[in-house]
């Protein structure tokens, strides 16, 4: 008997492996990977734990979810119902190729009011296209019974009837699984985070075909949207300008500073003589220039301008921030 089990190598999926592992049974605990939510956390459980992992990256099938997802979004950009449902039904696909019999969660009734209730856990496993073959060992005593548990493949008694926001019983049962390190009950997935969501959102809105390299993109530096067809990003730092450099190749055109530290000023869309004033000043003004004018280089095509650029202050540039 096998179980996949979707491991994000946060408590719940730990717990629900662990539990299902101690009655004898295989499992493989499998991390669905995106732009949005990445693997080393779950390498890092699953190493601490002595659990095999395997990664799966589902990012193309995902993308295509969240330019329309059925269920809609959570407070930010996050599709947690059909991101869910996406996951067991990839785990569903990958029963026959693993000989794996069943997929276990570590969803927890009612420890997330919007999808973790009973009617979004409900739709979860119904849209997955695996009815009863999903057990959440934590929950399970309080939820209908899986076919697991019909066929006596997992016993009642070493199932759970945790519910809630409460983390105790959790921590409780981790002390008896001998489980001492385990990450803070954090999230994990960039799409629940506000700033990074309205970025996402102003990508999708002004450029829905975007590649991969523009969402790692998101992820660095400050972002202005100048007009429809002209944004900018500000690194924050020489890792960050080194990325952004790798990431936009020769796309758009940067702005540097020369003798002073300061940032890589990246430029995408149109090139205007009132974009340059605006990508130059921002390029002095998030510099470690005190004030005044310095000098800067542009690069575009692989071709190197001098210019000169005043400093202003950044309360200026505050009405273009995304």
């Amino acid at each position: 008997m096998k179980a996949i089990s979707i491991f994000s190598g946060g408590l719940d999926s730990i717990l629900a492996t662990l539990l299902i592992r101690k009655t004898g049974i295989e499992v493989l605990p499998v991390f669905f990977t995106t732009p949005f939510f990445t693997p080393e956390r779950a390498r890092e459980s699953a190493d601490k734990n002595n659990l095999p992992l395997k990664i799966v990256d589902m990012t193309e099938r995902y993308l295509t979810l969240l330019k329309g997802p059925k269920h809609g979004f959570g407070g930010n950009m996050n599709p947690c119902i059909d991101c869910h449902a996406l996951m067991l039904k990839l785990a569903g696909d990958m029963l026959k190729g693993e000989n794996a019999d069943f997929i276990i969660s570590g969803e927890v009734l009612g420890q997330r009011p919007m999808s973790q209730n009973r009617g979004s856990l409900n739709i979860v496993e119904r849209e997955s296209t695996r009815k009863g073959l999903v057990l959440r060992p934590l929950s399970a005593k309080l939820l209908s019974k899986t076919i697991p548990e019909l066929n006596g493949w997992v016993e009642e008694k070493n199932l759970l009837a945790i519910s809630g926001r409460s983390r105790k019983p959790q921590m409780a049962l981790a002390e008896e699984l001998n489980v001492k390190d385990y990450p803070a009950p954090a999230g994990g997935c960039l799409l629940t985070d506000p700033v990074f969501s309205r970025r996402l959102k102003d990508l999708m809105d002004y450029n829905p075909d975007f590649k991969l390299n523009e969402i790692e993109l998101l992820k660095l530096g400050r972002h202005f949207r100048i007009n429809p067809g002209t944004k900018i990003v500000v690194g924050r730092n020489f890792k960050e300008n080194e990325r952004i450099l790798e990431l936009t190749g020769d796309s758009g055109y940067t702005f540097n500073t020369i003798h002073v530290p300061g940032p890589v000023v990246y430029v995408s869309g149109e090139r205007s003589g009132e974009t340059d004033i605006l990508a130059s000043s921002m390029t002095v003004s998030y510099s470690d220039a005190r004030r005044g004018e310095i000098e800067l280089a542009l690069m575009q095509n692989g071709k190197k301008e001098l210019l000169m650029a005043c400093w202003r202050d950044k309360s200026e540039f505050m009405q273009y921030m995304i």
